[in-house]
């Protein structure tokens, strides 16, 4: 059913469905839901690797965790942090999620922040516990550090912000060999700014929703409509037959969620809110690349979501977004007490 006929306009910067375009100084753009889902699922496509570097930096990091890995090497690593994952119950981390947020609101007064105050501090502190961080309060400053450098192109104090950070979560005893820790520490990036771009879209998008509308179909379709991980990049190996066109071996291909998301052939009225609207978004990617955290991070944001949810009404103000050309971070997002 579609609620109150509420339409959410594509992002500006999104394009068009439409078949693989290339450009010359970028490579492919992927816009097509069937061409999407055709690319992450097939093993001629395989994202870019990262190099290493020395122990303990965010090089290091990045050359060590599952999502960076080349092929031979993915596998064992997913396993490592699918092993964390696995002692890591969704349920919990729910009532984590929502005991911090409601404690928070209790001493926050009447107007609070969810940016500032809870979408990266609850769903950091409740994951960083479970997964053996020895001082979870300190973790979201030193995670939010190294996820502002995690992805190509920062800058060279992002860097040795992130370097330093690296340091500091290693040093917080994590079980297992460096391996382990690394995967660890990347399962906390992954959720950093992800999660809280869920918080902050669905907190812009669903307070003034019905109660009937359960938090896990707002966040199902948040993640269609307003994604937080915008896109993702591959490169081909070999070529690459998708429905909407074939792609060259050696080709760079930017795969964007947000334009695939909406596709008239994928979903009907693409750009209406709709709850249980069957098939879901690919913006936890698909195939064995997919997001290895998906039903932990739903839990840690519908734990935040549904106390907001009771409590509190939007503050409404113009959306403003942290500058990423991936991700879709809101920067502010006020709520007042009911």
């Amino acid at each position: 059913m579609i609620v109150d006929q509420l339409v959410i306009p594509s992002v500006p910067g999104t394009p068009p469905c439409g078949p693989p375009v290339l450009d010359l100084g970028t490579g492919w753009t992927v816009t097509r839901h069937a061409d999407v889902r055709a690319v992450l699922t097939d093993p001629a496509c395989q994202v870019p690797v990262a190099g290493g570097g020395p122990p303990g930096t965010l090089a290091w990091l990045r050359g060590a965790v599952s999502r960076f890995s080349a092929p031979e090497r993915h596998p064992a690593r997913r396993a490592v942090g699918l092993a964390a994952l696995a002692a890591v119950d969704p349920d919990e981390l729910y009532a984590d999620a929502a005991r911090l947020t409601g404690d928070t609101l209790d001493r926050a007064g009447d107007r609070l922040d969810v940016m500032a105050v809870l979408a990266r501090r609850v769903p950091l502190r409740v994951l960083a516990a479970r997964l053996g961080f020895a001082d979870p309060d300190a973790v979201e400053p030193v995670v939010t550090a190294v996820a502002a450098a995690y992805h190509p192109g920062a800058d060279a104090v992002r860097v040795a912000a992130a370097d330093a950070a690296v340091a500091t979560l290693l040093a917080m005893g994590l079980p297992g060999p460096p391996e382990a820790a690394a995967n660890r520490i990347g399962l906390l990036v992954q959720a950093c700014d992800a999660t809280a771009g869920l918080i902050g879209a669905a907190a812009r998008h669903g307070l003034a929703l019905p109660p009937t509308v359960p938090t896990t179909e707002l966040l199902a379709e948040v993640l269609r409509l307003d994604p937080p991980v915008r896109g993702t990049r591959r490169v081909t190996v070999a070529p690459v037959r998708l429905p909407g066109g074939d792609l060259p071996p050696g080709s760079e291909v930017l795969l964007r969620f947000d334009a695939a998301n909406r596709d008239p052939a994928a979903h009907g009225d693409p750009g209406c809110f709709v709850p249980g609207r069957p098939g879901p978004s690919l913006t936890f990617g698909a195939g064995p690349r997919g997001c290895p955290g998906q039903w932990q991070a739903l839990a840690l944001a519908a734990g935040v979501v549904d106390v907001l949810r009771r409590r509190c009404r939007l503050v409404h103000a113009p959306a403003t977004h942290e500058p990423h050309a991936l991700l879709r971070v809101p920067t502010t997002v006020e709520v007042v007490s009911r």
